[in-house]
């Protein structure tokens, strides 16, 4: 991260830890607070966040990998550490889909969760382990700051077939839109949301299809690029955009170029309910940190488990 967004990143961290501070601590959904382990853990946060700086210091992708781990934990089940847990011979997990083959980083939750185990055994979830380093990595990327509320269990279910309602790259602005919707999400939580991909890549399988034909939403120089980097095959990858170890707001640029990589990004600017928040965000970097970190808190709470609905995993790749 360069000097100039390492210090920009940092005023505006105390603009929105503020407005957290000025928010309160508790929120709607009984039981999650902000200082949910001040009393049973009170280094917690900091264990999780040594262990997130660490990883991402020996390897910078990690910190889209970590983000995107948050969603499709939240998505499947709600936010319960599900998509951590491993298949066994009588149970096909979350993990194993193919929507979630790809991703990565539950080396930095199992080393978070052991070190948390040796300070605080049983007691610090393993869904919150993930939003808290999905937390920490946006900011160690250059992302806004902020605070979540604490307390989610973790689920006992992780079903491969629960997979089937992650939106895919092929989805048009309509089914993203009704996809979110379901989840309690508006039309422009969902954009704000998906400028998440201003970190991180994608694999030529989930973008060639657009490649096939003549794409009116494409850039006919950028898909020479797409075109190149498919060359390679289908796990070749293609940045989202040019800083793609940066959380910033060229993502929404590039849509603008016509330059998004998957499909269901570029639609965003072509659906007339969306395009706006396309454009506001590509103007103004500072709105669009601010609302995605009110959305990401927001993402934090779906169909959280509470008190017996839930556990609090010793070992998160499998159930107590």
């Amino acid at each position: 991260m360069s000097l100039a967004k390492l210090v920009m990143a940092k005023l505006l961290s105390v603009f929105l830890f503020m407005e957290v501070i000025a928010s309160g601590f508790r929120f709607g959904v009984d039981g999650l607070r902000m200082d949910y382990y001040i009393m049973t853990c009170p280094f917690g946060e900091q264990i999780v966040k040594n262990a997130v700086d660490r990883a991402l210091d020996d390897d910078p992708t990690l910190a889209a990998a970590l983000v995107r781990m948050h969603f499709h934990d939240c998505f499947i089940e709600g936010c319960d550490g599900s998509v951590l847990i491993d298949s066994t011979q009588d149970n096909k997990a979350e993990k194993d889909s193919p929507g979630n083959l790809s991703l990565r980083g539950y080396e930095v939750i199992d080393d978070a969760k052991n070190q948390l185990e040796e300070q605080c055994p049983g007691v610090v979830s393993c869904a919150d382990i993930i939003a808290m380093a999905a937390r920490d990595a946006i900011f160690w990327a250059g992302g806004p700051i902020y605070d979540i509320p604490k307390g989610r269990k973790d689920g006992r279910r992780s079903k491969i077939e629960d997979t089937i309602n992650l939106p895919f790259p092929t989805f048009n602005a309509s089914e993203l839109i009704r996809a979110f919707g379901q989840r309690g999400f508006t039309a422009q939580e969902m954009v704000v949301l998906s400028g998440a991909h201003t970190i991180g890549v994608a694999r030529c399988s989930s973008f060639k299809s657009r490649l096939t034909g003549v794409d009116p939403t494409l850039d006919s120089d950028f898909a020479k690029t797409l075109s190149k980097t498919c060359s390679a095959g289908d796990n070749a990858e293609q940045p989202f955009d040019a800083t793609r170890n940066d959380f910033d707001n060229l993502y929404f640029n590039a849509l603008i170029r016509k330059a998004g990589v998957l499909f269901s990004d570029q639609t965003l600017l072509t659906n007339a309910k969306t395009r706006a928040a396309v454009n506001g965000y590509a103007m103004n970097q500072a709105m669009f940190f601010l609302d995605f970190q009110q959305a990401m808190v927001k993402m934090g709470m779906v169909d959280v488990k509470e008190g017996g609905k839930g556990e609090v995993r010793h070992n998160c790749r499998k159930i107590n």
